[in-house]
């Protein structure tokens, strides 16, 4: 799968939403795409965690962490079981740490920031719930598609170089 977002912009304008340009690209995987599973939670990373142990060939998580820059909702661990898993990324409305490790992971990520310290685990959190962060709505089984130029959102799946 090659693509890059600006060409899939132009190729589907009336089709696609653009994430407001917020996010750093911190995996070994610099592009990637898939079928969407939201995530809510505030500073509480265990649905995150739950998923991560679950197949995910295709997907990619779209965690709504309210933005908090407070702790991170993803570490080394969770990203490694995350691609050992087949998830194709995630992507994160908040901070991660491990970033080192997680760059040599080979998986997509995409957050806010980074900071070291974890999140706080209380069983809180959302699975496939409608969200909306950085001015797009964001739907379970909806697509998305992430490089270095950005983050883009559509209903269905866009046709892309194989």
């Amino acid at each position: 799968m090659s693509f890059v977002t600006p060409d899939l912009c132009d190729e589907n304008p009336d089709s696609i939403s653009v994430l407001e340009p917020l996010f750093t690209n911190y995996g070994g995987k610099r592009a990637f795409s898939g079928e969407i599973v939201t995530v809510k939670c505030h500073e509480d990373n265990t649905v995150v965690k739950e998923q991560s142990a679950l197949p995910g060939q295709g997907k990619v998580m779209v965690v709504d962490g309210g933005g908090s820059l407070r702790c991170a909702l993803l570490g080394d661990l969770i990203a490694a079981k995350l691609a050992e898993n087949g998830w194709e990324g995630i992507i994160i409305y908040g901070c991660i740490r491990d970033v080192d490790a997680i760059g040599e992971i080979d998986l997509g990520v995409q957050a806010l920031r980074t900071i070291p310290i974890k999140s706080n685990r209380q069983g809180r959190g959302d699975l496939n719930v409608p969200i909306k962060f950085a001015s797009v709505d964001l739907q379970p089984g909806h697509y998305i598609y992430a490089d270095n130029n950005g983050i883009i959102v559509s209903p269905q799946a866009l046709k892309i170089d194989a």
